[in-house]
Parts: structure tokens; sequence; C-alpha cells
């Protein structure tokens, strides 16, 4: 295994989530999971709701919620622009579970107007995150 690291970035619209030098990052791609480690290609891909799983240097792996964005990799230095991205750590059981009951309800109901595409988002969004909570 090389020693190279990647220098990684999660930024949202609000915040730095995470800064840090890694040895690995998965994330969930727009066309499927990506893999990256030390010496990737340069790369510019889109990401969709999922677990971006990342091994510090020198650590152990953690893993954080995202939500769409896009994964920039560029001389073994990664850059994510997440929409919205948290720890596991942060992550508000509670709240997922809430977002999760209303989800399910609303596309139970299919009142009319329903945003079918909204609603299965955010049901996805919030079992993802009760997933990395666990």
């Amino acid at each position: 295994m090389s020693d190279r690291q990647i220098s990684l970035e999660i930024v949202t619209p609000e915040k730095i989530v995470y800064s840090a030098d890694v040895t690995s990052i998965y994330a969930p791609a727009t066309l499927g999971g990506i893999g990256i480690l030390p010496g990737h290609t340069a790369l510019i891909t889109g990401l969709t709701i999922g677990q971006l799983r990342i091994t510090p240097a020198g650590g152990n792996e953690e893993q954080l919620f995202v939500s769409g964005g896009f994964l920039e990799i560029n001389h073994d230095k990664a850059v994510i622009l997440a929409k919205s991205a948290e720890k596991r750590e942060d992550i508000d059981v509670e709240r997922a579970k809430e977002a999760k009951a209303r989800a399910e309800e609303r596309l139970n109901s299919r009142t009319e107007g329903l945003d079918v595409d909204r609603a299965e988002a955010a049901l996805k969004r919030a079992i993802t995150r009760l997933k990395i909570a666990e």
C-alpha cells in the first residue's frame, strides 16, 4: 500500500464538514459507487444521496451522510461540494425517524399534487441517515 494520502475537504453551503488527510474514499456517485485511492486520475462526478466512507490517515473508517453534490479529484486533493453532509455522530436520529414517518405518510396517502420524486428523496435521505447512525 502506498504511503501517500489524499487531502479531503467536504463543504456544504453552511460550513466545512470535514477536512483531513485520508487514505481512501468511497462515494455514492450518480452512476454508481466510486472508490478513490491516492494517485487517482483527475475526475469530477456528481453525487447522490448516500453513505460516504472515508479512511483517515492512521485511523479507522468513518461514515458520513451526503445528499447530492459533486466530487472533484485532482493531484491527490479531493473536494466534495455537497447539498448537505453530516458526520455519523451529528445525525439527529429522532429527527430522521420523524422525517421517515412523514415521507412514508405522504407516499401512502398520495394526495393530489404530491411531488412523488421529492417525497421519495426525503424518504431515502431519512433511511440513509438512520442506516449510518446505527
